[in-house]
């Protein structure tokens, strides 16, 4: 049957949770990285899709593979823009039929383990579940590469130093104002970088930036006297976009997780206001504040 009316709009296809580990050993010190990568390619493919014509189909395992020979051979698994650049111009430079390559990388937590007060040489722990992350996109046409990094799952409560008043009220609304409240989320912070350029994006300082965000968001969490998820927010962008003319836009997910106080009136205890001390985390409904800031002078 002849579908005359339908057509291939775009395609990608590729390897997705390739996982590794990578040590570097310097002498007696050893260095750990643990990655999940996904890569996609795209390009004179739909021959595959459209004629079941199988010559044009970079395999999804030799993406697997790719992925891993080039950690073997790179210096730069642990700096994961840096990385993921090498594998698109890899791509690039192998098939000349595909015409852009797709990086995405999660970077897992591992922190060297202190034993006997000092850093140990080669064990580590898990004291988190906040990852690093960056999706790299680099198209033959102009040779452009658009970079956008994170930082998610980055778990924060203050338990004073945030309220919630004076906000619009009509027939619907229920919620009491509060000058003093626990204020808790799960931070997803994305950049992306201004420069499209392969020679400027190899030089960037990615590591300082990905340090960066993560303290001022959890500085600027801690020390603000916090009016609203918004406000907050808003103020954590703008000190980064300061701090980092490479970065052109900021974007910021924060989930509101409430924690709300245990109504012991029954057993005639006070648990209000000054007096609550015992609350409830509420796994769901929670609020969801999202914003992007960019620097009027970035050039994307």
């Amino acid at each position: 049957m002849a579908y005359e009316n339908v057509y291939l709009k775009k395609a990608r296809y590729g390897k997705d949770l390739v996982r590794l580990l990578r040590v570097y050993r310097e002498e007696n010190i050893q260095h750990c990285t643990e990655l999940t990568v996904r890569l996609l390619l795209e390009g004179d493919i739909e021959t595959s899709y459209t004629k079941a014509d199988n010559s044009c189909v970079v395999t999804t395992d030799t993406c697997k593979n790719t992925v891993n020979v080039l950690a073997k051979r790179s210096q730069n698994v642990d700096n994961i823009e840096v990385f993921a650049q090498e594998i698109t111009t890899h791509v690039l430079k192998q098939y000349a039929h595909i015409s852009g390559a797709f990086v995405d990388i999660v970077k897992h937590k591992w922190t060297r383990l202190i034993v006997d007060g000092k850093p140990h040489p080669h064990s580590f722990v898990r004291d988190g579940e906040d990852i690093q992350t960056t999706s790299v996109k680099h198209y033959r046409a102009g040779n452009e590469v658009h970079i956008t990094s994170g930082l998610d799952k980055l778990l924060v409560l203050k338990t004073t130093g945030s309220a919630f008043h004076g906000y619009y009220v009509d027939e619907y609304t229920t919620l009491e104002p509060t000058w003093d409240r626990i204020f808790s989320t799960s931070v997803d912070c994305k950049w992306t970088f201004v420069s499209k350029n392969p020679a400027v994006l190899r030089d960037i300082d990615y590591k300082a930036i990905h340090a960066g965000v993560k303290q001022i968001t959890c500085d600027t969490f801690a020390k603000d006297d916090s009016a609203s998820v918004q406000a907050t927010l808003y103020l954590m962008q703008q000190q980064i976009l300061a701090k980092f003319p490479s970065v052109a836009e900021v974007s910021y997910a924060l989930p509101n997780k409430h924690y709300v106080g245990v109504d012991m009136s029954k057993f005639n205890i006070d648990n209000k206001g000054a007096n609550m001390h015992v609350y409830h985390p509420q796994a769901d409904p929670s609020g969801y504040i999202t914003a992007t800031a960019a620097r009027k002078d970035a050039k994307l």
